[in-house]
Formats: C-alpha cells, sequence, structure tokens
C-alpha cells in the first residue's frame, strides 16, 4: 500500500478500504498484490461469502502463478476473509450474524475511547484533514459513489483512531476493521443507511473540532452501534443474506 497524503504522521499509511494487518516479514511481492486484490473482491462482493476460490481460475485472473496466490490465501485465512479447507478449494468466509456482533461490540469500544482521547489529542492538521475528509464524502454520497466513499470512510474512522496518539488502539483497530470491513460496506448498502452514516460523521467532526471527548465518545458508540444493528437485521433476513 502506498502513503496517502491525506494521512498524518502517526497513522498507518492506507489507501484502500480496509486496513492491511502488520506482519513481523512481508510476504513476496505477488502475494502482496493478490492479497489486496482479493481482499477488494471480497469486500466489494465480487467473491461473496461462501464462494469457492478456485486456483487455476484465480491464477488466470489475477495474472500470477498458484504458488503466490496460495500464499495470499493464507494470509487472508489469518484476516478472516478466507476458510482454508484440506484437499477442498478454499472459500471465502461465510459472514457470521453472532460473529459479528461480538465484532461490532468491539469496534465500538474501540473506536469510541480511541474518539474521546482524540478529541483532546489530535493536532490542528489532524483536524483540517478530518474536516477535508467530511467533505468528500458528503460529495460522493451526493454523487452516488459507494466504493469510493466506503474508502474515505475507512481512512476517517482510523484518522480518529490514530488521533488518539496509541499505538495499542491503532493496532487492535487495524486487525478488526478488516475483519469488519465486508459487513460495513455491505451496511452502506442498506437503505437509508448512507444517508444516516454521513449526517452522523458530521456530528461527529463537530466534537472533535469542539474538543468535546465525552460527546465524541457518546456518537461514535451510537454510530458503530447502528452500523451493527443494520448488519444484524439483514443477517435475520433470508432475502438480505443471498444478498451478502
Amino acid at each position: 500500500m502506498s502513503m496517502d497524503d491525506d494521512l498524518p504522521a502517526t497513522a498507518v499509511p492506507d489507501t484502500e478500504a480496509a486496513p492491511r494487518r502488520r506482519r513481523a516479514v512481508p510476504p513476496p511481492p505477488l502475494a502482496e498484490m493478490a492479497v489486496e486484490r482479493l481482499r477488494d473482491m471480497i469486500i466489494y462482493g465480487e467473491l461473496p461469502p461462501s464462494s469457492r476460490l478456485i486456483e487455476p481460475e484465480l491464477s488466470e485472473k489475477l495474472g500470477i502463478s498458484r504458488t503466490p496466490l496460495r500464499e495470499a490465501l493464507k494470509l487472508l485465512a489469518a484476516d478472516g476473509l478466507v476458510m482454508l479447507r484440506p484437499n477442498r478449494n478454499a472459500i471465502v468466509a461465510p459472514l457470521d450474524a453472532s460473529e459479528l456482533i461480538h465484532l461490532f461490540e468491539a469496534e465500538g469500544c474501540i473506536e469510541s475511547f480511541a474518539a474521546r482521547l482524540a478529541a483532546e489529542r489530535m493536532t490542528a492538521a489532524d483536524l483540517r484533514r478530518l474536516r477535508g475528509f467530511q467533505e468528500k464524502i458528503e460529495a460522493l454520497q451526493g454523487a452516488g459513489a459507494l466504493e469510493e466513499y466506503f474508502s474515505i470512510n475507512q481512512k476517517i474512522h482510523r484518522l480518529i483512531v490514530s488521533g488518539a496518539k496509541n499505538p495499542a488502539l491503532v493496532d487492535a483497530h487495524d486487525r478488526l476493521l478488516g475483519r469488519l470491513a465486508r459487513a460495513r460496506y455491505f451496511a452502506l448498502g442498506a437503505q437509508g443507511r448512507w444517508k444516516e452514516s454521513v449526517l452522523e460523521h458530521r456530528e461527529i467532526l463537530a466534537a472533535m473540532e469542539a474538543r468535546d471527548g465525552e460527546t465524541a465518545q457518546r456518537l461514535f458508540v451510537h454510530h458503530v452501534g447502528r452500523t451493527g444493528e443494520v448488519v444484524a437485521a439483514a443477517c435475520a433476513s433470508p432475502r438480505a443474506r443471498r444478498a451478502m
């Protein structure tokens, strides 16, 4: 992933819709390329939950041999996006409703606490970047550009967490956000949720700019909880499960 100029120096760099897990030894370049491409295909539904990952087809599609492809699948399995099966094709990990509830609870705890700290610790430059991101998502929502919106939305969440100036929170958030990316993207497609999310982010920005950590924390609890509610309702609907 390349460095994004909009992120503060203390943030973990990322230009994609979902963050990458930190690894002590980076994978070979072809495997890393495959990880990024496959992650996007999974998040945006090109490879839907429970679909088989047929290696010859994916190798041809990605233009790589099966060795780096298999390495990429192992890395995505470690991130919870792929399920490896002995002597069978790997599959895209299903969206499990009970697991998602737990993950959203954890995300709400991390992000809301980070927002409380960030309201006090973010620099003026951080806040300017945050306002710039808000302006971008409002324009993208008006244009109906969901994928581009989602990418900036992810950066907003990561910028606020990085604004807490706590590396342990950033690391925990990176690992969690990657596992939730598919569900969060799907939730934005729910009727009314996209516009609702933009308004919630506007309120959060106002609290951050006012250095009101208590309000920022409360708003983030609601924001993440509301997204979790939308996903849980979708998981309970047979029609929505097929769409997911």
